[in-house]
């Protein structure tokens, strides 16, 4: 896909030790086949788009250095559209049709809670890089079954509400007023956001709901207004969310937004201009220098894909983190076979560097999450990208996995 010469000495010694150590010869012949699905077009492209290419990276540089166990790793990506049906029929068709040995992907919440099932009964791993519906890695979690086959690298959006619920304790604001898609996504944060308001004693005073493709939040935001909120948390997809920055700001009312991590995308940042400067974003990734596995990464993102802005950093960055992981989880499992690299994520034996963070044990039987929220920072949106909000952030690059009660 790239040239070779674009890789830095530093990610061919980390990629050797996630390929075994070694670089084992490829014959080109023999590839193992891992799914990759998200949304490609739609509303929720930037998404898709930046995590396909983060996981194409990470394939890219395997590939590169000898695949997994020998084999040349084949993508086999299909675009969900973020429908959820047709993420259904793609998750049935990737175990029946084209019998991968994992699938990395799931952007939005919908599509996920339709899709696991798939993977879940063929036992084969599913990779979720993108979608944070909580619900989604604790519906097989045991005791509910034996073993579970549904594995998360992107932070619970219940662990989102928890730092958004601490830095608006942290900002003395304690009214807020919530807007949330009507979606499963918009949905699953609502619960979450009551939960994190109620926990650190904040009054969430208004709570109004939007469609997709809505243009004004007039109405819903003169109800937030007239409720008294001192804050705007915003939860969504990007289009709509922008909307409603440009109404709050052709309302001449200043108070803080603030949001998950979707407020980072560029098609929030982009339609939302002036009146989304200054927004408040969780994330588990900021497209800045600072570390050099992350310079590396951003280096080869820019000279492959011809593209200094990522339009979803944290898409682009989970994306590679979650085959970089699933490439170390095979080789430990010495095999394809779903219950083996099920055992070995489980249980991963040697700390996997990634471009978020060195995992240390990311996962455990009990826990398939890979993000707690001491690995969660609050960004915030300035000259049209997401710079760190607070200094001591920015100081601290690599924050190591510390499991949490």
């Amino acid at each position: 896909m790239r040239n070779n010469q674009t890789f830095s000495s530093i990610r061919r010694a980390i990629l050797a030790v996630a390929a075994g150590s070694a670089v084992a010869p490829v014959r080109a012949s023999e590839t193992v086949k891992i799914g990759l699905t998200g949304p490609y077009t739609g509303g929720s492209s930037p998404m898709g788009e930046s995590m396909r290419n983060g996981v194409r990276l990470a394939v890219d540089d395997l590939n590169f250095i000898g695949g997994i166990l020998g084999r040349r790793i084949e993508l086999v990506e299909r675009d969900d559209k973020a429908d959820p049906e047709t993420g259904r029929k793609i998750a049935e068709e990737m175990v029946q049709r084209e019998k991968v040995a994992a699938t990395i992907g799931i952007v939005n919440t919908g599509v996920g809670l339709v899709s696991i099932d798939a993977y879940q009964k063929a036992r084969i791993p599913l990779m979720i890089a993108v979608s944070t519906g909580t619900a989604l890695t604790r519906k097989f979690a045991p005791p509910a079954a034996p073993e579970n086959y549904i594995f998360r690298v992107s932070p619970t959006l219940d662990l989102e509400a928890e730092v958004l619920g601490r830095d608006l304790v942290r900002r003395g604001l304690k009214r807020v007023a919530l807007l949330a898609d009507a979606t499963p996504y918009g949905e699953a944060g609502v619960g979450a956001v009551k939960n994190a308001t109620s926990k650190n004693n904040l009054e969430l005073v208004a709570i109004e709901r939007f469609k997709i493709g809505d243009t004004s939040m007039n109405d819903q935001l003169k109800n937030c207004r007239a409720a008294g909120a001192q804050a705007l948390l915003l939860w969504g997809i990007g289009p709509e969310l922008a909307a409603i920055a440009r109404s709050r700001s052709a309302m001449k009312w200043n108070v803080p937004i603030l949001g998950g991590w979707t407020l980072s995308m560029a098609n929030y940042i982009d339609p939302s201009g002036p009146a989304g400067e200054g927004s408040l974003v969780t994330q588990t990734f900021i497209q800045e220098a600072g570390g050099p596995e992350r310079n590396s990464f951003l280096l080869s993102y820019e000279r492959t894909f011809k593209q200094s802005r990522i339009p979803s950093p944290m898409s682009a960055a989970q994306g590679y983190d979650a085959a970089i992981i699933l490439a170390n989880a095979i080789t430990q499992a010495g095999s394809f076979d779903g219950p083996k690299i099920r055992e070995a994520l489980e249980n991963l034996q040697r700390p996997v560097r990634g471009v978020i963070t060195i995992y240390n044990r990311p996962f455990t039987p009990q826990d398939h999450d890979a993000i707690t929220a001491n690995m969660i920072v609050m960004g915030k949106v300035s000259g049209g990208r997401v710079t760190y909000a607070y200094e001591e952030d920015a100081k601290r690059f690599l924050m190591q996995r510390r499991k949490q009660a």
